[in-house]
């Protein structure tokens, strides 16, 4: 058994340190990312187009435009709906640009997870 360390490196090629080099190089390209992420923007949509909200990556809403025809004094509960709707639509695509992020980083992985198990991770 090698001195202050995991016997064998517990089954992990290259042991520990290639792991924790692993971790710290992922740690690093979802910071990145997520500050690229936070640079974009992303426009929700509503009532076909009647309301678009533009959204950055932080989830700060920039802009909002509503469709003059939109305006119905008479009915302001549907383009409240409209408004709703545009930044939830917004917020997905922020999300999925997210787990498109992370999906590209699990999968410069290769199989090193699936290593991982027998640390109980």
């Amino acid at each position: 058994m090698k001195k202050g360390g995991f016997p064998g490196g517990m089954g992990i090629p290259g042991g520990m340190n290639n792991l924790m080099k692993q971790a710290q190089r992922m740690q690093r390209q979802m910071q990145e990312q997520q500050k690229e992420l936070e640079s974009k923007e992303f426009t929700g949509t509503a009532g076909g187009g009647a309301v678009t909200v533009t959204m950055s990556g932080k989830r700060i809403v920039t802009k909002v435009h509503i469709d003059p025809a939109a305006c119905d004094p008479e009915d302001a509960e549907t383009l409240e709906e409209m408004i709703m709707a545009a930044v939830n639509n917004a917020g997905e695509q922020i999300d999925g640009a997210g787990a498109d992020n992370l999906g590209a980083l699990a999968g410069g992985l290769g199989g090193g997870l699936g290593q991982l198990g027998g640390l109980g991770l």
